[in-house]
């Protein structure tokens, strides 16, 4: 774990440092340079460890390509979910309505008539 973390570290600033160097501006063509200098040679331990740091990285990608299937099939699964749960919903409300509207009308109470006191 701590090689593989290592490698990682170095491929981040190998990669930072390239980035630098890819935006600094190019030189006027009078300022050019009257020599070039090589890039140093990889050391052995670095060419025996880049294809390592690419099957890690390989790893990686493969690992967060799964993590967003994933979350993709989740989402997909909850919006589903939710449109059932709406869809349910909308037939209860709609049945209940059906049903209010096929209800008979019930006729309005007559209101009670006062009591008339009992003659003798």
């Amino acid at each position: 774990m701590n090689k593989l973390l290592t490698t990682l570290i170095a491929a981040a600033f190998a990669g930072t440092a390239l980035t630098a160097i890819a935006q600094a501006p190019a030189p006027a063509k009078a300022d050019a340079p009257k020599a070039t200098t090589a890039a140093p040679a990889k050391s052995d331990a670095a060419k025996a460890d880049a294809p390592k740091a690419d099957t890690a990285k390989a790893d990686a990608k493969a690992e967060a390509k799964a993590k967003r299937a994933e979350a993709r099939a989740e989402a997909k699964a909850k919006a589903k979910a939710k449109a059932e749960a709406k869809a349910k919903a909308k037939a209860d409300r709609k049945a209940k309505a059906d049903a209010k509207a096929d209800a008979p009308k019930a006729t309005p109470a007559t209101p009670a008539t006062p009591a008339t006191p009992a003659q003798k």
